[in-house]
């Protein structure tokens, strides 16, 4: 006789019955994670060494209410001139809480520096870039940093080539992606960044 048949059915009922409770309280558990990640945006948890720095910044607590754009930059390419535009936003928009925040890359047929304090040189000095620079950084593939990971999982895309743009809003949440071809002064591209700082700053 199987042990199926040898169990008390009332027993297995009941068994059966704090099982699905069990697994509905893990259910919500889960949402709650999932929701109170998601409450944290998407420059949380992500440090990065400033260009040819030491000293790491910490996304969320130097940029968290900003509305930031979020750029894959390379020196050696053909979008390289987009600096000068991305410079111009950065400095049009920064005292209303916004800010561009680059991150050279060589994943694209190796167009960067492999030195950062020569990749800072080119930036500032041939088109006068100012706003924040970060540690050269993998930005596709199974190495990409986190926040890229995180960053290609909300918009569905990852960068297919140099200075594709992710826009966030105050609360930390994906706003829009534009590939490389959208230069920084595009109509739909300004608009959406003037609207994301229309918002109210999240309280902290």
């Amino acid at each position: 006789m199987s042990l199926i048949h040898q169990a008390d059915p009332a027993c297995s009922a009941r068994q059966v019955g704090a099982w699905r409770r069990r697994l509905a309280g893990f259910g919500a558990l889960a949402v709650v994670s999932v929701a109170a990640f998601a409450a944290q945006g998407l420059l949380s948890g992500h440090t990065f060494r400033p260009l040819a720095g030491k000293t790491p910044v910490n996304l969320q607590a130097e940029y968290g209410g900003d509305v930031v754009l979020v750029v894959n930059t390379a020196s050696k390419c053909g979008f390289t001139p987009q600096f000068e535009g991305l410079e111009a936003l950065h400095a049009t928009y920064k005292d209303r809480g916004f800010a561009v925040l680059g991150f050279p890359s060589g994943d694209f047929k190796e167009q960067e520096f492999d030195d950062e304090d020569e990749i800072r040189e080119f930036c500032t000095l041939t088109y006068g870039v100012k706003f924040p620079m970060f540690e050269k950084s993998h930005v596709v593939g199974t190495d990409a940093s986190g926040l890229y990971k995180g960053l290609a999982a909300a918009a569905g895309e990852a960068p297919k080539w140099n200075f594709h743009k992710y826009l966030v809003g105050r609360d930390g949440r994906l706003v829009a992606s534009y590939g490389s071809k959208t230069v920084p002064d595009d109509r739909q591209l300004v608009a959406a960044i003037e609207r994301a700082l229309a918002a109210p700053r999240p309280a902290r």
